[in-house]
């Protein structure tokens, strides 16, 4: 998910979002774990996207 996808979310997407796509991660680390994934970097495009949306949550509490 690209930052300006983000900015454009309510705080209840970007809540509904972040649950999704932890949600993706775990499941795809568990199964990379048991036997290797055909892309691995899925598994960084995710951790990204999560910390993109945790971000965004926080500054959106900042403010």
């Amino acid at each position: 998910m690209k930052q300006s996808e983000i900015k454009n979310l309510s705080a209840a997407e970007l809540q509904e979002q972040l649950s999704q796509l932890k949600k993706t991660y775990t499941d795809l680390k568990n199964a990379h774990a048991i036997s290797p994934i055909q892309n691995p970097l899925q598994l960084r495009t995710l951790r990204r996207s999560v910390a993109r949306l945790h971000t965004e949550l926080t500054k959106r509490e900042l403010q």
